[in-house]
């Protein structure tokens, strides 16, 4: 599998793990040995492993949480350091979000996410709302 490749798969399995509401695969996603971060809509940084899994542990354990589909994923490899752009659809709303990857220990493992409103959403055909899994 090319390192592209490999890294959308990373990014997928984020989304799964968001979709499904599992928490143990969230924790799985995040790295281990190098600094992470993220930023939620609205939120300010969080700037540690602990940190980043007990705000998903939140989000993911809340039954008002809406869906979330990933959708115009790209993804750029620099060496042992990727990322992705890709838009989430939350009911009728798109976020721009940024996924930032590193190699560890031979996997990809999310680093950095954050996401933000798209003031202008991109024009979509007409697909069903995203629902969990």
């Amino acid at each position: 599998m090319s390192d592209v490749a490999a890294v959308l798969s990373a990014n997928r399995a984020f989304y799964r793990a968001f979709a499904a509401r599992d928490l143990e695969a969230m924790g799985n996603l995040w790295a281990t040995e190098a600094p992470v971060a993220c930023v939620h809509p609205g939120w300010d940084a969080l700037r540690d492993r602990k940190a980043i899994l007990t705000s998903w542990r939140n989000i993911l354990g809340n039954p008002g949480s809406p869906a979330v589909l990933c959708e115009n994923e790209t993804a750029h490899v620099l060496g042992d350091v990727a990322y992705v752009l890709c838009h989430e659809v939350i009911e009728d709303a798109y976020l721009v979000a940024t996924n930032l990857f590193v190699r560890e220990r031979g996997q990809w493992k999310l680093v950095h996410h954050q996401a933000g409103p798209l003031a202008n959403p991109p024009e979509q055909p007409e697909r069903p709302p995203p629902r969990l899994q």
